[in-house]
Parts: structure tokens; sequence; C-alpha cells
């Protein structure tokens, strides 16, 4: 079972960390903080998420939408423009997740199409 401390403190810890990472990618000026109050809305409603135990497959696209979210916030809040790879950053998780979805799709095509019916004269 998932405990509700267990959680927090993970979430906790995967913001702290993506907040240092973030603040050493991105320019002097943008600092951890700025970046920690930008992605924390989005890791508070991961975590709820988590908690709730939502399906993996919704998880991981509201996951990749909070992350670009965020991404977006980072971009408003910066003082100078960032460079393009971090931009371009925040569309990766939603890139993986898509071409992950669109390959399970082809490789159960089979299962979804009718089986041809015999016409009886």
């Amino acid at each position: 079972m998932r405990h509700p401390l267990d959680i927090i403190a993970m979430f906790a810890a995967l913001w702290l960390l993506a907040s240092m990472v973030l603040d050493a990618l991105t320019p002097k000026e943008l600092t951890a903080v700025m970046i920690g109050i930008a992605i924390g809305p989005a890791i508070v409603i991961t975590a709820v998420f988590y908690y709730v135990r939502c399906p993996r497959t919704d998880f991981a696209v509201m996951f990749a939408a909070l992350w670009l979210i965020s991404d977006i916030a980072i971009a408003f809040i910066s003082p100078t423009q960032l460079p393009y790879f971090l931009i371009a950053l925040g569309f990766v998780p939603a890139l993986l997740i898509g071409i992950v979805l669109h390959w399970q799709r082809f490789q159960h095509r089979h299962e979804r199409l009718p089986a041809p019916s015999v016409k009886r004269g």
C-alpha cells in the first residue's frame, strides 16, 4: 500500500532534484527557487494522481502535459531567453509517450479489425 508520507517524500525529492538540474541547465538569472515555484504545482498534481492510482497510460499522458506546462511556465518567468534545447526538452516526454502509444496501437491493430464476413447465397 502506498503510504501518503512515502509519496510526499518521494515527490519532494523529485521536485528538489528537478529544480537543481534545471537550475544547472538554465541561465544564471533563473534561480532554483524560481524554477521550484514554476514546477511545484505540476509536482503536486502528479503526486495526487499517483496517490489515487491513476492508470499508467493516463498517468503518463498527464505527466507529459504537466511537464510541457512547467516548461512554458519556466520560459515565462525567465528574465532572459531560454536556450532552444531547453524549450525542446519540454516536448520530449510528450513525443516519447506519443511514439509508445502509436507503436502499441500499431502492434494491436489486428485485434481491432473485424473478421471478414462470408456472404451466403
